[in-house]
């Protein structure tokens, strides 16, 4: 479990579902470039989380960006997938929120079922 999403979990909130890179995120023009250290790292310390209250993604090791939306604020979660992708089970993930807010990221392992385990999220947080 990602020590980032759980220091921060909220009174009450709870981890659904977490996911990571793909392995295929290690062959990238930069994982090549840095002998395939960054992608490493990036595999160490980034997260993507759903929780039973928000989406929370952090990004970096030392220098860090994080991403954190209310359920009830995101619109919709597209996933793109080639078809290298599809055979492999990897693509990209977008959250688009409420206000035209667009997150992209990029070789994000079961992504279909990144987006299924958001939506019942926001149905179960709809109808309590």
């Amino acid at each position: 479990m990602g020590a980032y999403s759980k220091k921060h979990l909220l009174p009450d909130e709870s981890i659904l579902y977490e996911t990571n890179y793909h392995w295929i995120h290690f062959l990238s023009l930069q994982g090549i470039c840095s002998l395939f250290i960054v992608p490493w790292i990036q595999q160490l310390t980034d997260e993507f989380v759903i929780t039973n209250r928000r989406v929370i993604i952090k990004k970096g090791l030392i220098k860090i960006w994080t991403f954190e939306m209310g359920l009830n604020k995101i619109e919709t979660v597209f996933v793109n997938q080639s078809v290298m992708g599809r055979i492999l089970n990897y693509g990209t993930i977008t959250v688009v929120g409420n206000g035209g807010t667009r997150e992209q990221f990029d070789c994000i392992q079961h992504p279909l079922r990144f987006r299924l385990e958001f939506m019942d999220a926001e149905f179960k947080m709809n109808h309590k």
